[in-house]
């Protein structure tokens, strides 16, 4: 099976063996372009983004990673407009990303769309299995937060630091927690009339 066939699968959701040769090498090559981009920092701007689109499935405008970025493969990552990475991001992009325009990660947030199988047999012969991961515009997630497969973010929605994201969380909420929880809607009476202030 050639390397875009085990792709495609991997996306599909089925059960894919996680040990083949191609995977790995595929692997090695999103390590080697991550290692230059994350090497880049300080470098002009439109160097850097070369690298990023060699890497990334689609990328907008605005698209910045504070050193380390690790992401799986890469070409199953798509990215918005005026995304902002803090320190550290990890994106395990076996089952596909997509960020919607205007989203911030603080240090270390980790997204992980595979998974390893849980009969212990099939997992040491490489079994796993993968599911999309979807983040809306005007996200903002915290600190050391954890997204595993499958969960959708609502547009506008605040996740708190340290969270573990198992399950979808709704547009325009507060959320915390491990597993991550829905607190309370975003209120009209936050804002704080910067704004009008920026453009006064």
């Amino acid at each position: 099976m050639t390397l875009e066939q085990q792709l495609e699968k991997i996306k599909s959701g089925k059960m894919y063996n996680d040990l083949t040769e191609e995977l790995i090498q595929a692997r090695a090559d999103a390590v080697a372009l991550t290692n230059q981009y994350n090497q880049s920092y300080g470098q002009p701007p439109q160097e850097r983004e070369k690298i990023l689109r060699q890497l990334l499935g689609a990328m907008g405008e605005d698209v910045f990673f504070e050193p380390s970025f690790r992401c799986e493969f890469g070409r199953h990552i798509k990215i918005g407009n005026h995304f902002y990475a803090n320190f550290d991001c990890v994106m395990l992009d076996g089952g596909g990303i997509e960020i919607g325009d205007n989203v911030l990660f603080g240090p270390r947030v980790s997204i992980y769309t595979s998974r390893h199988a849980f009969d212990a047999e099939e997992r040491s012969k490489g079994a796993c299995f993968a599911k999309p991961v979807k983040i809306g515009n005007n996200v903002w997630i915290g600190g050391g937060v954890h997204i595993d497969c499958g969960v959708t973010i609502g547009d506008n929605t605040v996740i708190g630091a340290g969270s573990v994201i198992t399950r979808d969380i709704p547009a325009n909420v507060v959320a915390a927690g491990a597993p991550c929880k829905v607190i309370r809607k975003i209120r009209e009476d936050e804002k704080t009339g910067y704004l009008e202030e920026l453009n006064s």
